[in-house]
């Protein structure tokens, strides 16, 4: 547990794992907009497919640094965002947009490009960004 607690006390530690936090958002985002936007008709001339392969394969180790530093910044703490309401309603809108992501795989979305796997995009912004907002609320409320 010390190591834990140096994270929480180390005037550095916390502040970089929010930032590596933050970068990993980013990655993430940010390269699911851009898929997104493509199955939209955006940039009609690239294709889906590969698009998706570079795009996704960003997103997910953009997600593996904000989980990792997310479950680092949990530790230091772990009573007290655990009786703060907005990061348990993070928490849930981050698992929510898990259960969409793996229904718009399974589906294979990107295939069908249709009415739901846009939907599900759309669903997809509106989750992450909850989930972005809720995770800055978390200090201030």
């Amino acid at each position: 547990m010390q190591g834990l607690t140096a994270i929480a006390e180390h005037p550095w530690a916390y502040p970089a794992l929010e930032v590596v936090h933050i970068v990993g958002i980013a990655l993430l985002l940010g390269n699911l907009v851009l898929v997104e936007l493509r199955l939209w008709g955006a940039a009609p001339a690239l294709p889906l497919r590969p698009l998706a392969r570079l795009a996704l394969a960003i997103a997910v180790a953009g997600f593996g640094l904000a989980a990792a530093s997310g479950l680092l910044m949990f530790a230091a703490a772990p009573g007290e965002l655990l009786a703060n309401r907005l990061f348990l309603l993070k928490m849930g809108l981050l698992a929510a947009a898990g259960v969409n992501a793996g229904l718009f795989h399974a589906r294979d979305g990107l295939h069908r490009a249709d009415a739901v796997a846009r939907a599900q995009t759309v669903l997809s912004l509106g989750l992450w960004l909850a989930v972005i907002m809720a995770g800055r609320f978390i200090a201030y409320l």
